[in-house]
């Protein structure tokens, strides 16, 4: 049974107005009172006092591949979701791929919702998907609850989930802005991408020339015009290229709705770090150089993204072509894809520290800023008095090395393997809820569609 009344304190309470000690009264899973630290009489309710522990809300990731079903033995919904819970993420909005069937119909998003139901430890929403012919599904697809509509301007891996030409998206693109949808575009020109060389084999840089930051600006720049012909409302996704920004601030300053999100990876890793065949860091767009990664940095600074969330999307081991387990560490050949659910929180922190922001801004990037995206920021991605009570004890101090098999995502690949990161998830809170301690799940697994 759910504690009905609860009391939270901690000395390092991140709030929407700022980081102050604070104690923080939860009853039937909703933040019911902020008050002074020490000041609420606990009674019958369970004190949690975390000292010097920092209590956040819980993080919202809007970019998350499940891939079940279909393609299940990459990841499912009780091991992606068990991840988050572990990352102090209890929001999660589900793509529209790589699953089979993908969410491109009412019965695919039907299909999801049903082998997802009792596998959960936090919060789910769904993406649909917008391809070629599939214009008649969108707003079926809207009033059944998805959050708006993924497209890819270049081939996105998968045969079941084709990229759109022109034609289809402004079709698609006028569709949503008439039924009010988001859309939300992987921006890559597949001319572009067809012009550049394409070297296979273990050198990473060979697999960082084949798709250039022009193929992002090309697709940026685009879709942007489309955006403004048909008024509706884009989001970018992933943004790994510092050469979109003029573009998405010359677009705002136009009056076109859109925004941009970016993702750990790109803000933590560098290219020059790559091993020469450790395709565990290949993704699309890819990880550039250190001075890119300090551009989007500046830009994140500045509020030019909206957010920052995972793009967790991963593989089986072999299909990654891992040499450590034989593979061939081909660039060209390994599935695209970070899985990194569990270890956004702490890779960004223990950069940001080191850049001087504040856990307030890692919360700005995290929780309220993807709430904001979806909707969700009425409910979502704050500790505020009646949000849900989802909430996060994180060591801003705890230090660890990544160990793979420490990790809750189905298979044990990760980039940051071996790396030591700085910030700590102690417990997680679901509406109130203990849903992980110390990366461990408690109680019982729930579903709750966002």
């Amino acid at each position: 049974m759910q504690q009905s009344t609860a009391v939270i304190r901690s000395r390092r309470v991140v709030l929407p107005d700022g980081e102050r000690p604070a104690d923080v009264l939860v009853r039937d899973g909703k933040i019911e009172q902020i008050a002074a630290h020490g000041s609420l009489l606990v009674g019958d309710s369970q004190l949690t006092d975390l000292g010097e522990v920092a209590l956040l809300p819980g993080l919202v990731d809007t970019h998350v591949h499940v891939n079940e079903p279909g393609r299940t033995e990459w990841e499912g919904f009780a091991t992606a979701t068990r991840a988050a819970a572990a990352g102090g993420v209890t929001t999660i909005i589900d793509m529209p791929l790589n699953s089979i069937p993908p969410t491109t119909t009412v019965a695919g998003l039907a299909a999801k919702r049903k082998i997802a139901e009792g596998q959960a430890w936090v919060d789910l929403g769904f993406w649909g998907g917008a391809i070629p012919g599939n214009t008649g599904d969108l707003e079926p697809l809207h009033q059944a609850g998805v959050f708006g509509f993924k497209s890819f301007l270049a081939p996105s891996g998968v045969d079941e989930f084709p990229h759109v030409e022109q034609a289809d998206l402004e079709a698609a693109l006028t569709e949503q802005a008439r039924i009010g949808a988001l859309a939300i575009i992987h921006a890559e020109d597949p001319a572009v991408l067809g012009a550049a060389p394409q070297v296979p084999g273990v050198h990473y840089r060979d697999f960082l020339n084949s798709r250039p930051d022009d193929a992002e600006a090309a697709a940026v720049a685009r879709l942007l015009d489309t955006a403004r012909r048909t008024g509706a409302r884009v989001h970018i996704l992933h943004v790994s290229s510092a050469a979109v920004l003029p573009l998405l601030a010359q677009a705002r300053a136009d009056g076109v709705r859109v925004t941009a999100e970016t993702c750990p990876h790109y803000l933590t890793l560098a290219a020059e770090e790559v091993p020469d065949g450790d395709t565990a860091f290949k993704c699309c767009p890819p990880i550039r150089d250190e001075s890119n990664r300090d551009k989007l940095w500046a830009a994140l600074a500045n509020g030019e993204f909206i957010g920052v969330v995972s793009d967790h999307s991963p593989s089986t081991p072999d299909l990654k072509l891992l040499q450590k387990y034989g593979g061939s560490g081909d660039f060209a050949a390994a599935w695209g894809g970070i899985a990194s659910l569990q270890l956004g929180l702490p890779a960004i922190w223990t950069e940001a520290r080191k850049r001087g922001h504040s856990l307030a801004d890692v919360v700005r990037w995290m929780a309220s800023g993807p709430a904001s995206l979806v909707g969700l920021d009425g409910t979502k991605g704050a500790i505020a008095v009646g949000h849900d009570a989802d909430l996060v004890a994180f060591d801003p101090d705890g230090e660890f090395a990544v160990d793979p098999a420490g990790l809750h995502h189905r298979n044990p690949v990760t980039p940051y393997a071996g790396k030591t990161l700085t910030g700590a998830v102690k417990a997680t809170w679901l509406r109130g809820r203990v849903v992980d301690v110390n990366a461990e799940p408690f109680g019982q697994q729930i579903l709750r569609h966002s």
